[in-house]
């Protein structure tokens, strides 16, 4: 039986016939509008405060895509766990590094495979991203090119 719990201004849970919640967001903009007041700045702020914290901590990192490397792990594990997985990040770590041969939680292959699934995520991302900003360049070059020669015709 799917129940449905309180609304709330973001949106609501519903209850599934599994016994897990998913979360329903209502649809954009909210009613009533976001109220752009003094308590909302200062939150505001806050929040940027914090990301550039984060941003400069980056900075200080000796190697930041092992942070990344360890991160991802870590998130895996965490993920995998809520869907009821028993393997901990240090399983996963001899797993990986092939230090235990036989006696691993089966889990771990689920894991492995949610940190395959992220990598090939965040590498398809850094792909994006960089056909995103050469495909800015090309266009920048085509206008480039064509109000260059709108003023000045090619000869040929």
């Amino acid at each position: 039986m799917v129940t449905r719990n309180k609304d709330h201004r973001a949106g609501y849970y519903v209850r599934q016939p599994t016994g897990y919640k998913a979360f329903l967001p209502k649809p954009l903009p909210p009613e009533p509008p976001i109220a752009f007041d003094g308590e909302f700045l200062a939150l505001l702020s806050e929040a940027d405060l914090a990301l550039g914290r984060l941003d400069g901590s980056t900075e200080t990192l000796p190697n930041p895509d092992m942070f990344v490397f360890m991160y991802v792990r870590k998130e895996a594990v965490l993920s995998s766990q809520i869907e009821g997985t028993q393997a901990s990040l240090l399983d996963v770590l001899e797993f990986e590094a092939q230090a235990v041969e036989e006696g691993h939680p089966g889990d771990v292959r689920e894991v492995i495979n949610y940190i395959d699934a992220m990598n090939y995520g965040l590498d398809r991302l850094r792909k994006l991203l960089f056909l995103l900003h050469h495909t800015k360049c090309w266009k920048r070059l085509a206008l480039w090119k064509n109000s260059y020669t709108t003023r000045h015709p090619c000869p040929i």
